[in-house]
C-alpha cells in the first residue's frame, strides 16, 4: 500500500468516527472562543482606532511616566525573584537529595513548605509580611522597637514573591537532581575533586538548563502576579496593577488593552524560550533513572550549615503562614493580643461570608470536573490520535499558561461586553457565573493537560488497539480503557483545578459582579482597607478548605488509584 493510500485510509477511518470528529470540533471552538478570541480583541483594541490601524494607543501609553515606571519595576522584581527563587529551590532540592538528613522532621518540614503555597491564596504572605514587619508588626514594633518600618514597595514584593514561588523551583529541581546518575559525580570524587569542585564542574552543568527553566517559570509568575503587588506594593507600580487601575480607575479600556498586550508579549517570549528551548535542553542533558543508590553526604562540615540554613528558611516560611490564623484570633493586631472569635463571627454575620464561601465553592466545584475531563481529552487526542489540528489544540491549550490573569480578564471584558458578540448567548455570558467558571477552566487547563500527557505516554498503544479491534469507538475506548488507566492524573487534575479556582484572584477580580461574592476578592478588599482581622479570618477558612481537598485527593488516590491494581 502506498503512502498516499495509507493517508486516505487513515482519513476515512478518522471521519468514520463521529464522536471523535465532534469532540475535536467542540474543542477547537472552545479554545478559539475563550483563549484566542479575547487575546485577538486586545490586539484589535490596541491597534485599531477611529482613524484606522494605528500605533497611537501604544505611543500614548508609552508617554505615560507611570507606565514606563511600571515596566521597569516589573522587570526588576521579576529578575530578582526569578534568580533568588531558582537558587533557593536548588538549595532545598540539593539538601533533600544529596544530604543525609538526621531526622524525619526535616523531610516533613520540606514537604509542608512545598505544599503550603499550593493550598493557600496567592497573597497570604503579603498579609503576614505586613503583620510581622509593618509599623504595627510584632517583630519590628515589639521585638526590635522599630516604629516607622515600611514593608511596602520593591523589597516587600520581592521577598513575598520569592517565598511564595521558590517551592515550585524546589519541586522542579528535586526531580532533576534525582535523575542524575551518581556514578558521574563519584568518578570525579575518585579522581580527587572536592565536593565543591564536583558540584561546580559536574552537578551544576547538568542541572543548569533546568535551573534556567525554573528561573523563567518563576519570572513569568512574578511579572504576572497581581495580588501581592496590589496588597504590599504601595506606590510601587507593576504592570499587572497598572493595567487593573487603568481600567477600573481611569476607565481607559483602549489604554488598558495596549498595556495588557505589552505584558502578554513579555510573558509569551519567556514562555516560548522556557517551553521550546530550555525544556528540550533539560531532557537531553539529564540521564534516565540512577543506576544505583546515591551515597548521601554525611560530613558534618557540609550537612550542618546546609540543613541549618534550610531549616531557618523553612521555619520562617511556616511562621509567615502561621500569622494568618493568629491574625484572625487576635482582637486588634499590633495593639490588643487578647484571643477572640469575633472576626470569624463577623465573617458570617456581617460580611456575608456564607454566601462568599458558597459562591466560591460551587463555581469551583462546577469548573474542576469539567477542567479535569477536558484536560484528559486533550491529552488523549495529543498523545494517542493523529489529525491535522492536533498541534493547534496542544499549543492553544498550553497558551493559557503564559497569559497573565489580568490580561485574560481585560480580554474577557472587551470580548464579551463590547466585542464581536454584541447580542446573543455569548453576550449574555458577561457578568454571569458562567464566565467565571470558564475563566477557572481556562486558567487550570494547562496544568491538567501536562499531567495527562505525561501519564498517557506511559501507556502502551496495544492496550487501546485491542479495544478498537473489537469494534469499540473512540468514546468507548476513552471511557472504558484510557480514563481508568490515568485515574490518578484525572483525580489529581480535578483537585488541582478546584484549588486553583477557589484561590484565583487576578482574572476574576475584573469579571466578578455584585451578584457573586468570592472569597479571594473579599480577602483582597479587606486587606486593602487594612482590616487584617477579617482578611485573615477569610484566608484561614479558605486554607482549611483547600488543604482538606488535597488530603481528600490523597486518600482517594491511595484507595482507588491505579497502582493497587497494577501487576508487577
Amino acid at each position: 500500500m502506498s503512502g498516499k493510500q495509507g493517508q486516505n485510509l487513515d482519513r476515512k477511518k478518522f471521519f468514520s468516527d463521529p464522536v471523535l470528529v465532534t469532540t475535536i470540533a467542540v474543542l477547537i471552538a472552545f479554545l478559539t472562543l475563550f483563549i484566542l478570541y479575547p487575546l485577538a480583541i486586545l490586539l484589535v483594541d490596541s491597534f485599531i482606532t477611529e482613524e484606522g490601524v494605528s500605533l497611537g494607543v501604544f505611543k500614548r501609553i508609552m508617554g505615560m511616566p507611570n507606565f514606563r515606571r511600571a515596566i521597569t519595576n516589573t522587570l526588576k522584581v521579576g529578575f530578582l525573584v526569578g534568580i533568588t527563587s531558582a537558587l533557593l529551590g536548588l538549595l532545598f532540592a540539593y539538601v533533600e537529595v544529596y544530604v543525609k538528613l538526621r531526622t524525619r522532621f526535616m523531610e516533613g518540614l520540606f514537604r509542608v513548605v512545598s505544599m503550603l503555597p499550593v493550598v493557600s491564596p496567592p497573597f497570604v504572605l503579603s498579609l503576614s509580611m505586613i503583620m510581622l514587619f509593618g509599623k504595627s508588626g510584632i517583630i519590628t514594633r515589639y521585638l526590635l522597637h522599630i516604629y516607622d518600618n515600611s514593608v511596602y514597595g520593591f523589597w516587600g514584593i520581592a521577598i513575598v514573591q520569592t517565598l511564595t514561588f521558590f517551592p515550585v523551583c524546589y519541586m522542579m529541581m528535586k526531580g532533576l537532581l534525582k535523575n542524575i546518575d551518581p556514578s558521574l559525580e563519584e568518578a570525579a570524587r575518585d579522581m580527587g575533586a572536592s565536593r565543591w569542585k564536583v558540584f561546580m564542574t559536574v552537578t551544576l552543568p547538568l542541572v543548569l538548563p533546568g535551573l534556567g527553566n525554573a528561573f523563567l517559570v518563576t519570572f513569568i509568575e512574578s511579572i504576572a502576579d497581581f495580588a501581592n503587588p496590589m496588597i504590599i506594593g504601595g506606590s510601587y507600580d507593576t504592570l499587572a496593577t497598572t493595567i487593573y487601575l487603568q481600567i477600573t480607575g481611569a476607565y481607559d479600556k483602549a489604554g488598558a488593552s495596549a498595556m495588557a498586550v505589552v505584558l502578554l508579549c513579555i510573558t509569551l517570549i519567556m514562555f516560548i524560550v522556557q517551553k521550546y528551548w530550555l525544556e528540550a535542553k533539560s531532557t537531553a542533558t539529564l540521564s534516565g533513572k540512577a543506576s544505583r543508590q546515591r551515597m548521601l553526604i554525611t560530613d558534618r562540615s557540609v550537612t550542618l550549615p546546609l540543613t541549618l540554613l534550610c531549616s531557618l528558611i523553612a521555619m520562617f516560611v511556616l511562621l509567615m503562614y502561621a500569622c494568618v490564623p493568629f491574625g484572625a484570633l487576635f482582637r486588634t493586631w499590633g495593639y490588643d493580643f487578647h484571643l477572640t472569635t469575633k472576626w470569624f463571627q463577623q465573617v458570617f454575620v456581617r460580611y456575608k461570608g456564607l454566601k462568599a464561601f458558597r459562591d466560591s465553592f460551587v463555581l469551583s466545584l462546577i469548573a474542576s470536573p469539567i477542567t479535569a475531563l477536558l484536560s484528559m481529552i486533550i491529552s488523549y487526542l495529543v498523545v494517542k490520535r493523529n489529525f491535522r489540528s492536533k498541534g493547534f489544540i496542544e499549543a492553544v491549550s498550553m497558551l493559557a499558561m503564559a497569559v497573565p490573569g489580568t490580561v485574560l480578564g481585560i480580554g474577557y471584558i472587551r470580548g464579551f461586553s463590547a466585542g464581536v458578540f454584541r447580542t446573543g448567548f455569548l453576550q449574555g455570558l458577561y457578568g454571569t457565573g458562567a464566565i467565571l467558571v470558564i475563566v477557572f477552566i481556562v486558567r487550570s487547563l494547562p496544568t491538567g493537560t501536562r499531567s495527562g500527557i505525561s501519564a498517557l505516554r506511559q501507556i502502551d498503544k496495544s492496550i487501546e488497539e485491542s479495544a478498537y479491534d473489537m469494534g469499540a469507538d473512540s468514546l468507548k475506548v476513552f471511557m472504558t480503557v484510557t480514563l481508568p488507566l490515568i485515574k490518578d492524573s484525572f483525580l489529581s487534575g480535578l483537585v488541582t483545578a478546584f484549588v486553583r479556582s477557589i484561590t484565583a484572584i487576578s482574572a476574576i477580580i475584573l469579571l466578578v459582579t455584585p451578584q457573586f461574592l468570592l472569597i479571594t476578592v473579599q480577602i483582597n478588599e479587606f486587606a486593602e482597607k487594612g482590616a487584617y482581622g477579617i482578611a485573615c479570618a477569610f484566608a484561614t477558612i479558605l486554607i482549611i478548605i483547600t488543604y482538606a481537598s488535597v488530603l481528600l485527593m490523597n486518600v482517594v488516590i491511595k484507595y482507588f488509584g491505579t497502582s493497587r491494581y497494577t501487576n508487577e
